[in-house]
This record gives structure tokens, sequence and C-alpha cells, in this order.
């Protein structure tokens, strides 16, 4: 079968065809210095994204990259540790040339319960994020977050985020309490992600039923990658990809268990579901785009790139979650061509959000 141009037949043997595809900035760090985030953030209106400084070629985009607005620690207490701010974003990014990076919040996510709580951080969250994207011009791009797992307020959010804001694309967490992407409680905002033809970053989160499975071991040490599985599962057997397939899906970290694990999938998929996947598993999963935070050591990697092409892979970080060398080192150190490696840290990336095209 085709996806994408190119062959997909099953998960054993497949032989792809992969796409190949600084100046410095650090006067732009003289400029902004080692402002606060609130120290430049404008005054001005949204009306649109400012224009893009051009990208230098050759300079990484980081697709995994966490803001951590101050009215998210100061509603939820997370992630205060961090120090984080958008001009300590800039300078690692000038250490390891990274040009652009599209800012997301991560996991916990927006939701602790509450409706109007979850509306009201959602807002402060995206309205943050993309007045950085104003005021450090070709820096960041953002992934509007959105309340699920309120449908209204999601679908609020999602117009919101797009029309308003003028997101690059939606983030979402790979399960919101008991409930992964696929279940059909979902369904009304993907149907608006689908009609808009959205980019959607998954990130990987901890669900309700593998909290505290081993006393002293948190969910990020391994249930967030069996969480992506999961949550592809679901997408899977509820028809919702085959329904939706204008949304474009990044999933993090390599993927997590995911490229171990498809084949299995595609084996034990229920045959009273076949209709849901009528392209079968294996388009559906290679359709995908994954990023390699944190990911790039050579089993996940040399897994990922058996898995897809690498017109799928894409680079990410994960910072400040994880400093940016925990992924750039091994990368560099795995031994793709260079047509291959040029398209992973900012090819890809420029196919999928052409703004961003140096």
């Amino acid at each position: 079968m085709k996806t994408n141009d190119r062959e997909v037949s099953d998960f054993t043997g497949l032989k792809f065809a992969s796409l190949a595809s600084c100046a410095s900035r650090r006067a732009f760090l003289r400029t902004v210095g080692m402002a606060g985030a609130g120290t430049l953030l404008s005054t001005s209106g949204w009306g649109g994204q400012s224009p893009s400084t051009a990208r230098p070629k050759g300079s990484r985009i980081d697709v995994h990259h966490h803001a951590n607005p101050p009215v998210y620690t100061k509603t939820t207490g997370k992630f205060g540790n961090w120090n984080w701010t958008p001009a300590a974003s800039i300078e690692q990014m000038e250490k390891y040339d990274v040009s652009t990076s599209l800012v997301s919040i991560t996991q916990p996510g927006i939701w602790f319960g509450d409706v109007q709580q979850a509306r009201s951080l959602a807002r402060d969250c995206n309205e943050y994020m993309a007045q950085m994207v104003k005021d450090y011009p070709g820096r960041f791009g953002f992934f509007a977050a959105v309340p699920l797992p309120d449908q209204d307020s999601a679908l609020r959010e999602i117009e919101f985020g797009y029309d308003t804001l003028k997101a690059d694309g939606i983030g979402l967490l790979t399960s919101y309490g008991d409930k992964w992407l696929g279940d059909p409680a979902f369904v009304p905002a993907f149907e608006e992600l689908n009609r808009r033809k959205s980019i959607v970053f998954v990130h990987a989160n901890g669900p309700n039923c593998c909290q505290n499975l081993i006393p002293g071991v948190t969910p990020t040490m391994a249930e967030f990658d069996f969480d992506t599985t999961r949550t592809v599962e679901s997408l899977l057997v509820n028809g919702t990809l085959s329904r939706f397939p204008d949304i474009r899906f990044i999933f993090v970290h390599s993927g997590g268990t995911l490229p171990v694990l498809a084949g299995r999938l595609n084996d034990r998929f229920p045959k009273d579901r076949a209709g849901k996947v009528p392209k079968g598993v294996p388009y559906e999963v290679t359709k995908f785009y994954y990023e390699v935070a944190h990911a790039t050591y050579p089993a996940p990697l040399a897994a990922l790139t058996k898995f897809v092409p690498t017109s799928q892979i894409l680079f990410g970080t994960d910072y400040p979650a994880e400093p940016m060398k925990t992924t750039i080192d091994p990368l560099a150190q795995f031994g793709l061509a260079a047509k291959d490696l040029d398209a992973i840290n900012h090819g890809n990336a420029e196919r999928l959000f052409p703004r961003l095209k140096a």
C-alpha cells in the first residue's frame, strides 16, 4: 500500500526513501539579555504573528520545547524549580544551534477537574505563548493548549487559538484521566481539528490507571512511553484515524514503545473492528510524525528509523524538562547520513510548518 508517496507493506524489511532536505544570533541575545518572562512582553494586540526573521540555513527546529508561564506555576504549583524564562530558552537555543522552538504546555496539562479553571488556564497560557512569538520574532511558535476533556471549552479554545492567536497547531496529552484520545467523548474536538487540517502535538502523560504502580517510581520513568502506544491503540480501534484523516499527528520521544509494539498491534487487531482501519494499521501509524527528544540513544532511534522513513522524524529536545545535549549528542553520534540528519534537524519541520522555512 502507499502512504505519503511511499510504499508500505508491513513492519519488517521496509526500505524507505529518505527526504533530503549558522549564522550566529548572539547579537540578538545581547539585545534581549536575560530578561524575565514578563520583561519583554509587549501590550500590542494579537492581529497575527509578527513576520518571522529569516532562519539560518541548516539550523535546528525544535518541535518539543516547553513554556512555563508564571500563571501556570502560580495556579498549579508545577515546575517552579525549572527557573524558566523565554530568554533562558533562547540562551540554550543559541548554544545548540536551534533557530526556532515550538513551545507547548507539558504534562500534567491544564485539566485538574475544574472546568472554569481549565478554561482560564488554557486562555492565559495560550496568550502568553502567543506573545512570546510576537516579542521574539522568528524564535518561537506554539501549540495551543485546549481544556479537554470538556468539549465545549476545547472547541472554543481551538477557535481562539487558531483564529485570534494564530497558533501553529494544537497540543494534547495522550490521556485525560481514564480516557485516551480515541474515546468517543473526544469526537467533537477531532471533527473540528480535522476540518482545520490541524497539526496536533501529542505529549505523553501518566493515566489514572498507572499511577504509583511501583512505589517510589513516577510515570515519567516508563509509563509515558507506554501511554503513547495506548492512545494510538485507542485511535485505531475507535476509527478516529480513518474518520479524521486530515489531522497530522506528532508523537514524542521517538514514539515511545510504539515502534516496537506496532507489529503486535497489527497482528492482534480485533477482527470485528477491521472496518475501523480500512487501509490497515501500518498505513495509519506510518503517517504519523515522531519527534526524538530524549530518545536518540541507539536502541530507540534504531527502532524508529526501521519503523518509519526519515521524512516522518522531527527534531525535539523536551527543554527545560531535559537538557538539550541528551538529545543532540546521541543523535550526532548515531551515524545517520548527512541528508537524513538535515531532514530531521530542520527539513521535515520546514515541510510541515512552511512559515519556518529558511
